[in-house]
């Protein structure tokens, strides 16, 4: 199941947007590459709030839209930060790789402009609402974009995870830990851990064993519409709940993380003529092998 086509986004021609402006904040050309677009971003929107840190409740700010200025990680803050209240990101690469974050810092100028027209269009992504049920309270919470993961710690001993869908016992994973991620969230961690790649407006969740004990133990595609939750039987002193990259709590006996699909979805703005397929072939390189042929056989 897929989700209803992408909306439309515009505002009306003349009107000074609202807009938040975001980066990390820490590498230098970031910064240097902030103080370029300000005043490009000025042209044609009020910057009414800028963070670097992360450090700001966005939920509780009136504007129209953000404008993410960074790689991923950058993206993956920001939709932490804004919390139920997910406005639509125009996401600008300056980092490496880049799936979400897909627009060069040049075509920014051209998609600021296009706001009026609104051939612009927003596609919406599941999140996931994350919650460490312990002694029938959620004691730690978090939304999620990428996946929520069990990671095992020092001192890395195997441990056994036992995974629930809709209260009913699946299967005990033997491993170094186990994570659900969401459709975009499937070209990260879970990827690399050998799970499957999803298009990102898919209603689904990809479950991924952590290098498992048994190698008949696969990565799992399910319904985002079930609930999921993870118990470890015996948790090491280090063993934690992992969302989106940042450790949520260590984890104590009889915990069960618990992972929903969020009231809210990520909205990011989609940049004409940038498809779905091409940034895979680009950001993976899927035409390697024939470029290095060519290559060879021009020499």
């Amino acid at each position: 199941m897929t989700h209803p086509p992408p909306q439309s986004i515009s505002f009306t021609r003349g009107q000074r947007l609202r807009v938040i402006l975001l980066s990390t904040g820490q590498r230098p050309h970031f910064l240097d590459e902030v103080e370029r677009l300000r005043p490009v971003i000025a042209q044609f929107a009020d910057i009414v709030v800028e963070d670097f840190g992360g450090q700001e409740d966005l939920s509780r700010v009136e504007a129209d839209l953000a404008i993410v200025l960074g790689g991923d990680g950058s993206i993956l803050r920001a939709a932490h930060q804004m919390g139920q209240r997910q406005l639509p990101v125009i996401a600008v690469n300056l980092g490496k790789l880049g799936f979400l974050a897909d627009i060069s810092s040049d075509e920014l100028p051209k998609i600021l402009g296009e706001l009026s027209t609104g051939r612009l269009q927003v596609v919406e992504h599941l999140m996931f609402d994350c919650q460490v049920i312990r002694n029938d309270i959620a004691e730690f919470r978090q939304m999620c974009l990428n996946e929520v993961a069990v990671r095992t710690g020092p001192p890395f001993l195997l441990m056994d995870i036992h995974l629930y869908v809709d209260s009913e016992l699946v299967t005990t994973y033997s491993g170094d830990g186990l994570m659900i991620s969401t459709p975009v969230g499937s070209t990260a961690y879970s990827l690399s851990a050998g799970g499957p790649i999803l298009r990102k407006d898919l209603e689904a969740v990809v479950i991924t064993p952590l290098s498992p004990h048994t190698l008949t133990m696969r990565a799992v595609v399910d319904s985002a519409d079930r609930v999921y939750e993870m118990e470890v039987v015996q948790p090491h002193p280090e063993t934690s709940a992992v969302v989106d990259g940042r450790v949520l709590c260590r984890l104590k006996q009889g915990d069960r993380i618990r992972v929903t699909r969020a009231p809210v979805q990520f909205r990011l703005v989609a940049p004409p003529g940038h498809s779905y397929y091409r940034t895979l072939r680009e950001k993976l390189n899927w035409g390697g092998q024939f470029s290095r042929r060519n290559e060879l056989n021009s020499q």
